[in-house]
């Protein structure tokens, strides 16, 4: 990156408690709302290759057929894996399933995941009417937040207290974000950055730095590594980039967790933009690879069953419509069939029973009053 950048600095702050005072310091970035250049040409190989890619998953999408069916499943391996980085044990089926299956110990895991492709899903609608602002992050945030453990740390606002990260205290804190006063200018200088078209800087460098960036502030008391993360989709889909929310770039940063950590921190510490720019690219690549790959996965293993459904002979159409339902939803309640279908329950027995005696689907009912049956070849392409 150009000498001229420079990350930020720390900043002494005291405050005052029980007759005591208490001296610590934050860290307060730079205003991103300007230039960038980089002389580490490796960053334009990555770019290139990155942008390719992209195009290439963005084209798969628009000429598979029905290729909505499947969007589902990339939101919730998204939500899983952005979800993992920050503790839970949620895995792709567990989050395709009822609640009443999910264990009692798990449940706020799983709430947790709902939530972020509720917020995903409702983020991507709003950005027809919205621009990407504070207003659409708070409102991702509140959704994000409802009825889980960080329900009572202000859903939908930014703090108006000082937060940290690691340690017990601000003393021994790993990192403390900037001050809350600094909320206000460093939030608009974000949102700038966002709609400043005269930069002339790629989308993806500017995705990537805005994820930095958010995470630095850290406006949120919770929730800030998968708001931070929510906001690289919906950055992608706004300059269309992506049409679809097909990426799942946190199964990257997850399965790099500690490199992900140390990049973002390097930054801060080194003013060191490059080795963030270079493993978000990176990253970018994998990920729109390990996307491509899924979707020739699913085209095989939906022509392999359409094959079988043939056998049924004139009950094959409707054999291929609660096809469809399974690629949407691939875990389904008996009652769910019938109502999707609008058929008799023993027309909806005998499809299901069909599909499991030509192993499509099993029945995973345990102790639950309807049937409940799983796509798990179909699950095990998101859950590996």
């Amino acid at each position: 990156m150009s000498q001229n950048f420079h990350s930020g600095q720390y900043q002494k702050h005291k405050v005052s408690k029980s007759q005591t005072e208490l001296d610590y310091e934050y860290f307060l970035p730079s205003c991103i709302n300007q230039s960038y250049q980089w002389q580490d040409q490796s960053i334009d190989l990555l770019l290139e290759e990155a942008s390719r890619e992209l195009g290439e998953l963005n084209a798969f999408f628009e000429f598979v057929p029905d290729a909505n069916q499947f969007i589902h499943m990339y939101a919730v391996k998204e939500a899983v894996s952005s979800s993992q980085i920050e503790g839970t044990q949620t895995n792709v089926e567990e989050a395709v399933s009822p609640k009443d299956e999910i264990s009692l110990e798990k449940r706020d895991d799983w709430q947790e995941v709902k939530n972020y492709i509720e917020a995903l899903n409702l983020s991507i609608a709003k950005l027809e009417k919205l621009p990407i602002s504070a207003r659409l992050i708070k409102e991702a945030h509140y959704t994000l937040l409802q009825g889980v453990r960080g329900e009572s740390k202000l859903p939908g606002e930014f703090r108006k207290s000082q937060n940290w990260i690691g340690g017990s205290n601000l003393q021994d804190a790993s990192f403390v974000p900037p001050h809350q006063d600094q909320m206000t200018s460093l939030i608009k200088d974000f949102e700038d950055f966002i709609h400043n078209d005269q930069l002339a800087l790629p989308h993806l460098i500017k995705a990537a730095i805005l994820h930095y960036q958010f995470e630095t502030i850290h406006p949120f008391l919770d929730g800030n590594g998968r708001i931070g993360r929510l906001i690289i989709t919906l950055y992608l889909i706004d300059k269309e980039i992506i049409t679809r929310p097909c990426l799942y770039l946190s199964d990257f940063f997850e399965r790099n967790r500690n490199r992900y950590y140390d990049s973002l921190s390097l930054v801060r510490t080194r003013s060191d933009l490059d080795q963030w720019l270079k493993f978000f690219l990176q990253g970018l690549i994998e990920t729109t690879q390990n996307s491509k790959s899924i979707v020739t996965k699913i085209l095989a293993l939906k022509l392999n069953i359409e094959e079988r459904i043939a056998s049924l002979g004139s009950r094959a159409k409707t054999a291929e419509q609660i096809l469809a339902i399974f690629f949407s939803q691939p875990v389904l309640d008996y009652e769910d069939i019938v109502k999707e279908l609008g058929v008799t329950h023993p027309t909806a027995n005998k499809y299901l029973s069909d599909f499991m005696r030509l192993g499509i689907i099993d029945e995973v009912t345990l102790q639950r009053k309807n049937r409940l049956y799983r796509f798990t070849d179909y699950i095990r392409l998101f859950d590996s």
